[in-house]
């Protein structure tokens, strides 16, 4: 009996040594499995991963073998499996970085298709006329692609903008259509605060979603507004946003020390320093199945004393909540007189140049800003169907010229970068 007893006792202990010696490679190698299944992305499919492959810590194999290079030679073929893992593991690493290479170009290829068809929408009441107009002829004078504008507005103001259209050529009236709508609101809600909410009329644009039900995607833009690039440059972000996301916007400000958003506002808001919603591309596909117009009334009437601006707040309390379901692009494509009144804080207008001109705050007609005065001169008395070149791009050089002893004019560039590119191709 006692012979048995240690007979099982010697081949238990024959057992462990196995193990020790040849199954630790194996178990270490299931834990390492297990450790990169959750980093590797799915391929082609940029920003699956938190970290990027350069970011990522090895594995716990991986990480071992310093310590397993000081136990002498009887480690020695395990030291030679661990730094194949090493080579393997620096072999995914360049092979994810491929993918991300190959997904980032595969990305900036989607976002040069041409495009064939684009929608602006606009609400346009009181006194907006003029410069909702100087708007859309902005937009049509640049771009090249098919152009619907939907313009929600009030009754008398519609043969106004039927007329417009008729006015300008044959050649742009071929791409150009144009859609009139009239300021509604939904059932059971009371018009006349959500006309007076903000400006006139502009919380129109949060029940856009299911007024217009046959349309799957637009540009909102204020009336404000005042293109310096073709619309189609804007358009491209929609090839940019991925799955998740179902409206992109510019950031409301790029410094804390001059952001309103942080330092005054008294409800929630996205991000660091809020947004800014006077360019606002809308999926609105995704606006219906998100059901956005079930959160804009319960969030107004909860927040309704602290909205300072209307339906921005109330957009910006949207998307606090849902972070995930907003794109944010550069302030180069929504540039106001907060970026450059006391000193230039938009790179993306340095380096690359103004693609759309936003005079919030009446800085298109008043006198404290000149340079965004200069512009909207400018596109004031061009005609279209006039040389761009010859009749706007110098006018506009010119008007800006005048106004470089402001910090807003020191930019005079960059309101023409873009332009300027154009004017040369044509």
């Amino acid at each position: 009996m006692k012979c048995i007893c240690r007979l099982l006792i010697l081949s238990v202990a024959i057992l462990f040594v196995l193990i020790m010696i040849g199954a630790v490679g194996d178990v270490s190698r299931l834990f390492d499995f297990g450790f990169r299944t959750n980093l590797v992305p799915a391929q082609g499919k940029l920003g699956s991963s938190p970290l990027t492959p350069d970011q990522r810590p090895l594995s716990p194999s991986i990480s071992s073998t310093t310590i397993m290079r000081n136990d002498g030679d009887k480690n020695t073929s395990k030291l030679h499996v661990q730094e194949n893992y090493i080579k393997a593991e620096r072999s995914n690493i360049v092979r994810e970085q491929q993918l991300v290479r190959s997904a980032s170009s595969d990305l900036k290829m989607s976002s040069g298709k041409p495009i064939h068809r684009m929608v602006i929408a606009v609400v346009c009441c009181g006194d907006r006329l003029n410069e909702t107009q100087i708007m859309l002829k902005s937009a049509a004078a640049l771009s090249q692609s098919l152009l619907k504008f939907i313009v929600f507005t009030e009754d008398n103001m519609k043969p106004v903008f039927k007329n417009m259209v008729l006015s300008w050529p044959a050649a742009v009236q071929e791409r150009i259509s144009l859609e009139l709508h009239s300021i509604t609101f939904p059932p059971g809600q009371d018009a006349a605060t959500w006309r007076t909410l903000f400006k006139p009329c502009a919380s129109q644009r949060l029940f856009i979603p299911s007024l217009l039900m046959n349309e799957d995607a637009l540009l909102y833009v204020d009336t404000d507004v005042v293109f310096l690039s073709p619309v189609e440059e804007v358009w491209r972000h929609f090839h940019a946003m991925n799955s998740s996301h179902m409206a992109a916007v510019a950031p409301e400000s790029e410094d804390l020390a001059t952001g309103w958003y942080n330092r005054f506002a008294k409800h929630p808001y996205y991000g660091r320093l809020g947004v800014n919603s006077g360019v606002m591309l809308m999926n609105l596909t995704r606006l219906r199945q998100f059901g956005w117009e079930e959160y804009v009334v319960p969030i107004y009437q909860h927040y309704r004393l602290a909205i300072r601006w209307g339906d921005q707040d109330i957009i910006n309390i949207i998307f606090h909540f849902h972070p995930d379901k907003l794109y944010v692009f550069g302030c180069e494509y929504n540039f106001r007189s907060d970026h450059c009144m006391y000193m230039s804080v938009c790179s993306g207008a340095e380096k690359r140049g103004i693609f759309v001109l936003h005079g919030s705050r009446d800085t298109f007609h008043n006198k404290k800003q000149p340079a965004f005065r200069a512009v909207y001169q400018a596109w004031n008395e061009y005609e279209l169907g006039q040389d761009l070149r010859q009749n706007l791009y110098y006018p506009m050089q010119r008007f800006l010229l005048k106004t470089i002893s402001t910090n807003c004019g020191k930019l005079h560039s960059a309101y023409l970068k873009v332009m300027g590119s154009l004017v040369q191709l044509r």
